[in-house]
């Protein structure tokens, strides 16, 4: 597979994981939070996941590589608006290390960790 569309292949795997919030079992894979970001309550929490979910403000800066694997976003907290983070690395099976075939969803899981700037 060329590098260009294994890029593509694994941006749309991405895509589909962060979409259904990980209940896309043919895409294995988990997601984190930080202990920065469930503090901010369940309210803020559930407007996470829609942002994400939602999320197709890629840009050359904040994905160069074209895989879909990171997105900075804004949610509202208590009237003020809050930066956050969400990156999805792409691990082992085991999660022990990084995935030898990134593009073949049997030797890959994914793990999304949403955080905020100041835990990154």
């Amino acid at each position: 597979m060329t590098t260009a569309l294994t890029g593509r292949v694994i941006a749309a795997q991405n895509d589909r994981f962060r979409a259904t919030w990980g209940a896309d079992f043919t895409i294995p894979g988990r997601i984190v939070l930080t202990p920065g970001v469930v503090a901010l309550g369940y309210d803020v929490l559930v407007q996470i996941m829609v942002a994400i979910q939602s999320f197709a403000d890629f840009s050359e800066a904040d994905d160069p590589s074209g895989q879909h694997d990171f997105g900075v976003f804004s949610v509202t907290y208590s009237g003020v608006p809050v930066k956050l983070y969400w990156k999805i690395d792409l691990y082992d099976p085991a999660y022990a290390f990084a995935t030898d075939d990134a593009a073949d969803v049997t030797k890959t899981r994914r793990l999304l960790t949403v955080l905020l700037p100041s835990e990154y």
